[in-house]
């Protein structure tokens, strides 16, 4: 996305591709119950920022969280 806020032009279809990644990002960390508001909002932008590397770094975190959560219940 540099390139083109550089040279000033970003396509329609871009800026709804990153408000959807933002939204999907906000349905993974809304539905994880013991996290502060901070960082839901910092996952948020995190992803916002760097786009499909965030997004792709808040699926490994949320799945290693529900797993730790999953072995925590067994035992």
């Amino acid at each position: 996305m540099l390139p083109f806020f550089l040279f000033d032009t970003v396509p329609d279809v871009l800026w709804l591709s990153l408000l959807g990644l933002v939204y999907l990002a906000w349905i993974e960390v809304r539905r994880e119950p013991d996290l502060l508001a901070q960082v839901k909002l910092w996952w948020c932008l995190l992803v916002f920022l760097v786009n499909l590397p965030g997004y792709v770094a808040l699926m490994i975190w949320v799945a290693l969280r529900r797993r730790r959560r999953a072995e925590g219940a067994r035992a």
